[in-house]
């Protein structure tokens, strides 16, 4: 089988450019607007750029009706979000916070984990995560698609400070996740 995606319809029911691509790593992030209001939420298209200095990248579709992300635009406004490594014991609470919610509602209200907060920019970051990295926002690059869905933000951004929990640390200073 093979088929170009730019010209032709996918023959299988479901993606398989996003099942070729595995595994992913799913960048649970969090971030507050410049109106405090705290947000979560798992990206699927998320990965580091760089080791030095280490940066990171997400990309963000817009929804259907062409409105941005709330992550995308509260990086933008505030400078800052939090990638909280999403684990298996934390997967329930991933899924409830991949909900889209209004703008003024907080995925965390309705998550089970204990909210602690960055060094910089006040971001709630998930306490039972073993590893989270504090970003300052770079730049955004906008992709345009096919659709309005289609459109993707992209959002650079340089880790400023890295938080691991001491219990995944090894004697070796290798981490141990699972």
């Amino acid at each position: 089988m093979k088929y170009a995606p730019g010209s032709e319809r996918c023959p299988l029911p479901f993606s398989p450019f996003k099942s070729c691509t595995v595994p992913r790593p799913i960048g649970w992030l969090s971030s507050r607007s410049a109106a405090g209001v705290e947000n979560i939420a798992p990206y699927s298209q998320w990965q580091n750029l760089t080791f030095d200095p280490p940066m990171v990248m997400f990309a963000a579709n817009r929804y259907p009706d062409g409105r941005r992300k709330d992550t995308v635009l509260n990086a933008e406004e505030t400078g800052w979000f939090v990638w909280n490594m999403a684990t298996y014991a934390l997967r329930e609470a991933v899924n409830i916070s991949a909900m889209a919610l209004s703008a003024d509602e907080s995925e965390f209200d309705r998550i089970d984990v204990t909210r602690i907060y960055s060094d910089n920019g006040a971001v709630p970051m998930v306490k039972e995560s073993p590893c989270k990295f504090e970003c300052r926002y770079l730049s955004t690059h906008t992709m345009r698609g096919n659709s309005g869905h289609g459109t993707v933000d992209v959002v650079f951004a340089q880790v400023e400070t890295i938080h691991i929990d001491d219990n995944v640390i090894q004697a070796d200073g290798r981490l141990d996740i699972t």
